[in-house]
């Protein structure tokens, strides 16, 4: 059998391909089962792997990781493509893609049209909640529904990284426990994006209160003010990227792939970007890189220039104060 398993959900590819191996018994592994990497593979190391014969077992298994991301050579890859008809029936030979590759190649289109095709993509909204639900109860805790959206806030949707947050955080509760936000904010750590995420909202909708609560949020947890201006700099940035892209009349997955960004991102900055006037991300944009450019000459602090565009974006005038726009203000 031939089998093609990809996907960014990390947790489910691996569980397909444990489930693929476990077809071996665990004490004829070692016999039966070869690991091949991608980059160094050639068509008669893949056909001696393949052919030889299962030891003690019904089937053997070969998997093949990241050929498609990373084989370069066209006759390699034909060669490898010529060789699939004569697999082995004792034989699996799967392979698996941990990145993103070419969809246009020949060996892909081979593989869609012949092997067992399973892409796992990373799960978003009501389904990632349910299997937050569903890992919370195998670890015998239950997981309050505000407390996994909390989670997703904080790390994103990557499968393998909620997993571990979840295994930590039911150690915390013990079997039997509750994981309540608090735990959340005890134990899983921001990386400061969701909130920068969530000041760049409230500029959006000039909630002035939300805007310096936020920041001056983030500046006590730690953050230096010059790395923040950077961060909201780059959602500034990433935003006007999705909106030009989604003017396009472009699907968010296929801004994803443009952009190397997560579906998941895309669609928080398409919600948000719809938030701003057509010229009001531009206009955020240029004044960012006059206070970047204030705050490193020494015209400005950087905790007053954050300071100040707050007050300019957030103010009930759509343009900033001639005083402002002409001069930047003391050094407190």
């Amino acid at each position: 059998m031939l089998y093609l398993l990809y996907g960014a959900d990390e947790v489910a590819r691996a569980e397909a391909l444990a489930e693929l191996k476990s077809v071996i018994p665990a004490d004829l592994a070692d016999l039966n089962l070869t690991t091949l990497e991608g980059r160094r593979l050639k068509a008669d190391p893949l056909a001696s792997a393949c052919e030889a014969f299962p030891f003690l077992s019904e089937r053997r298994l070969v998997i093949v990781e990241d050929a498609l991301k990373q084989l370069k050579s066209a006759d390699t890859r034909d060669a490898i493509k010529a060789y699939l008809p004569k697999l082995p029936e004792t034989t699996d030979l799967i392979f698996v893609e941990r990145e993103d590759f070419d969809k246009r190649s020949s060996l892909f289109t081979f593989l869609k049209k012949n092997a067992t095709v399973r892409e796992f993509l990373p799960k978003e909204g009501a389904e990632l909640q349910r299997w937050l639900q569903d890992r919370a109860r195998r670890l015998e805790v239950q997981l309050a529904p505000d407390a996994g959206a909390l989670m997703v806030e904080f790390v994103g949707n990557e499968s393998r990284t909620l997993l571990n947050e979840l295994q930590k955080l039911a150690a915390y509760v013990a079997p039997g426990g509750t994981i309540k936000q608090d735990a959340v904010r005890l134990l899983v750590q921001d990386t400061g994006e969701s909130s920068v995420f969530a000041f760049v909202d409230a500029l959006a909708g000039r909630q002035l209160g939300s805007a310096l609560t936020l920041l001056h949020g983030l500046l006590d947890d730690g953050q230096a003010a010059i790395y923040l201006m950077f961060m909201i700099a780059r959602q500034v940035r990433i935003l006007l990227q999705v909106k030009e892209l989604a003017d396009q009349r472009l699907r968010a997955d296929e801004i994803a792939s443009q952009l190397a960004q997560k579906p998941f991102v895309v669609r928080k900055a398409m919600d948000q970007a719809a938030r701003f006037q057509s010229d009001a991300l531009l206009q955020l944009h240029d004044r960012l890189v006059e206070l970047d450019h204030w705050s490193k000459t020494g015209r400005i602090e950087a905790e007053a220039a954050l300071e100040l565009l707050v007050a300019e974006t957030c103010g009930t005038s759509n343009q900033r104060p001639a005083s402002a726009a002409n001069r930047p203000p003391a050094r407190r």
